[in-house]
């Protein structure tokens, strides 16, 4: 992109999110899909600051540490000293994700809510992360996240891959499959294994990582935080189990008798069993959701179920959506067992890899569906006049108002997509008729402008 003499209008690193008109359109369109398929399922929108104060994003540990913007105000020379700053000693910063603010939002109107809590939030989140291909430093995040107190039905589990299903399959994207697995089948396998327990976060960790490195690099990562070669083999073997539903499920019975039927290993078990039975009570197809025991998750505070997403023939992509079950996360702030269970949608990157892919095509760059042609400037009460009929008809309308020719007018509704073209002249208007040219197969009609709602109606649902 260019840049004058005097300014660089650029974009800074990490922040190239800008969209064309027909690719806007199209995230909102995504947007405005996702979000009815979250309140289909009794979510209810919320939207929390984009800036925090430092602690309540730092209130994980060192959550987030490395990749947290601060914020302060840029001030005068003069109030520099601190005077007529109203931030005092309080730091703030810009919220990288959803979840840690979700928490600080119930904490804040704990009692002022109903529990179980459904929420959603479609906001921007901002990550000093090091700028490369596909990431960015403000992306907008999809998130939902139903939040218990004290304790939270293991439906909800269940629901998120049939909420996943219906937003994939009505935005169309092509196949995609669902990978489901539990934390405590990974855990309880690990501790049946002898891996001590300071050692079993970071074998998730690793195993988070199988899909970019590899089962040789996996395996080698395993050995050099001091598991043995045949634990590692034996991790290895596991995350490989396959075959339908039904018969991994089969197999991790199997292993976990062999093993002593330990407990973690069990109860992990019984929870997938639990949620793959509501899965499939409500009725996602079985070619879109399987078993996968090398999803693993990275983060340290899920605690259960766990999802990625992944699309079928593009698995290069990695995953299009991913989440799971925590205990301790949200009820930081209010120091009680709040469990939940989320996911999330990082539509910019994952809507700007689609494009790339040829998967998503950005829309018409103008959602008119009518242009009215400016034929002659004296008809310009009889264009308004139409033009305000037709929108009062439900019909998005474009009026040309500029005197130019009737073929760049015509141009510019290529341009921008717009599908019908009305033409008025002084013989049309002397008629009481109107000129439709259909901008696709450039067909032109005369239609009375008594009938033209009508008509227009006709030749938009073809």
């Amino acid at each position: 992109m260019a840049k004058s003499d005097n300014f660089n209008y650029t974009l800074p690193s990490g922040f190239n999110i800008e969209l064309l008109p027909g690719e806007k359109r199209l995230e909102l369109y995504c947007l405005d899909t996702i979000r009815q398929v979250f309140e289909r399922y009794g979510f209810t929108s919320i939207e929390t600051p984009a800036v925090e104060r430092l602690e309540v994003l730092q209130a994980k540990g060192n959550q987030g540490d490395n990749i947290i913007y601060g914020i302060s105000p840029i001030l005068p020379q003069d109030m520099q000293s601190g005077e007529g700053d109203d931030t005092g000693s309080e730091t703030r910063a810009l919220k990288f994700d959803q979840t840690v603010p979700l928490a600080a939002y119930i904490a804040r109107h704990l009692n002022d809510l109903v529990f179980p809590f459904a929420r959603y939030q479609m906001d921007m989140v901002f990550r000093g992360e090091r700028a490369k291909t596909g990431r960015y430093r403000q992306f907008r995040q999809c998130d939902i996240d139903v939040v218990g107190r004290g304790e939270l039905s293991l439906l909800y589990d269940a629901q998120v891959p049939a909420i996943i299903a219906e937003i994939f399959s009505a935005i169309k994207i092509g196949e995609f499959l669902i990978r489901i697995n539990n934390r405590k089948v990974l855990t309880g396998f690990f501790k049946a294994l002898g891996v001590v327990e300071n050692q079993i976060k970071t074998c998730i960790k690793i195993v988070d990582t199988l899909d970019k490195v590899g089962s040789e690099r996996v395996k080698r990562d395993l050995q050099s935080i001091g598991l043995s070669e045949t634990q590692a083999d034996n991790i290895m073997a596991f995350t490989k189990v396959g075959g339908s539903v039904d018969e991994v499920l089969e197999q991790l019975n199997k292993k976990c008798a062999d093993m002593g039927s330990p407990e973690d290993f069990t109860k992990g078990i019984l929870e997938l069993k639990e949620v793959i039975n509501g899965v499939r009570a409500l009725k996602v197809p079985e070619q879109q959701f399987c078993i996968d025991l090398s999803i693993a998750r990275g983060l340290d505070y899920y605690t259960g179920t766990v999802y990625e997403t992944t699309l079928i023939g593009y698995e290069s992509l990695g995953s299009i959506c991913s989440g799971g079950r925590y205990e301790e996360l949200v009820g930081i702030f209010v120091r009680e067992k709040m469990p939940g269970v989320g996911i999330s949608i990082g539509l910019t990157r994952l809507m700007r890899k689609l494009l790339e892919a040829d998967i998503l095509k950005p829309m018409s760059a103008s959602p008119a569906q009518v242009m009215i042609v400016n034929m002659q400037q004296d008809l310009m009460g009889t264009y308004l006049e139409i033009s305000q009929s037709l929108r009062q008809a439900g019909f998005n309308v474009l009026t040309g108002f500029e005197q130019r020719s009737m073929g760049k007018q015509l141009e510019r509704a290529d341009k921008l997509g717009i599908p019908l073209c009305l033409i008025i002249g002084s013989e049309e208007y002397q008629a009481a008729v109107c000129r439709i040219k259909i901008m696709k197969t450039r067909e032109q009609l005369n239609v009375p402008l008594v009938s033209l709602v009508e008509e227009i109606k006709h030749l938009l649902s073809l």
